[in-house]
């Protein structure tokens, strides 16, 4: 399985140029687990060797995508903590898989673990390398994009001042308000990613098309913080968003500090 893995190593420039990182995914997981369908009918030393040797080839090329794909669909603002979670969740996993199949093979046998474990392999990769493709996460553009403007202030706002509430007011034709509020909810996990600790979005009852988006972060310092953090990638959505805005004047932003 040593041996497989740094053929793979090898192998893993060559197959990026020529396949995608999903593609290589799905082609590894379905490797590994016809490697494993073939180890738990291995009647010699030299078949379960061949097999353990296209395992070790899936093993890496499997990592390598995975690990490639945490860091580049991690902002640089938050690649470090995205890290510690993956591996964290790589590693717990890998125990507690041992535990949970560990515990199958005691109860009906080391080959058929076996098989049972390739035929769930097979699928699952199938399935998630549909739904959530790499290619997809690692084509966005998580530069920081800079363009929010400086919020404006009269006098000095200690960066300890908060919680902070901002509000965006948007003017949108009332027959395009539905459509809006659907694109809107792409924003509600930006701005949560990137620290509010609240968000919502409401319609004013007397004036349709009135829609104000607002949330909440606990300091100044935490709202400059988000400026540096918007990405290009977040850019595009919220280019989305305003095309929808009527007028030719941009949606208003205001801020409003908490006084004690």
């Amino acid at each position: 399985m040593g041996l497989g893995a740094i053929g793979g190593a090898m192998l893993m420039p060559k197959l990026r140029g020529r396949m995608g990182a999903n593609a290589i995914t799905l082609a590894a997981s379905v490797l590994l687990a016809a490697a494993m369908a073939a180890l738990s009918l291995a009647s010699s030393f030299w078949t379960a060797s061949a097999a353990l040797f296209a395992a070790g080839l899936a093993w890496i090329a499997m990592m390598a995508s995975l690990n490639g794909g945490a860091q580049a669909t991690s902002p640089g603002w938050v690649k470090a903590r995205a890290l510690a979670i993956y591996l964290l969740v790589f590693q717990g996993s890998m125990a507690g898989g041992s535990a949970l199949w560990g515990s199958v093979a005691s109860r009906i046998g080391v080959p058929s673990t076996l098989l049972v474990a390739a035929a769930l392999l097979a699928l699952a990769g199938l399935v998630l390398a549909w739904r959530f493709p790499l290619d997809k996460a690692s084509a966005l553009d998580l530069a920081p994009s800079a363009h929010w403007p400086a919020p404006l202030v009269d006098g000095m706002v200690e960066h300890d001042s908060g919680p902070v509430l901002v509000t965006v007011e948007y003017r949108i034709d009332p027959a395009q308000v539905p459509a809006f509020l659907a694109e809107m909810q792409k924003m509600r996990r930006i701005r949560r990613r990137d620290g509010a600790i609240h968000w919502g979005i409401y319609e004013d009852t007397s004036n349709p098309g009135t829609v104000i988006e607002s949330f909440t972060v606990e300091s100044w310092l935490e709202h400059l913080r988000q400026h540096d953090r918007v990405t290009n990638a977040d850019r595009v959505q919220q280019e989305a968003l305003r095309a929808f805005q009527t007028g030719d004047t941009p949606p208003v932003v205001r801020h409003f500090v908490t006084r004690h």
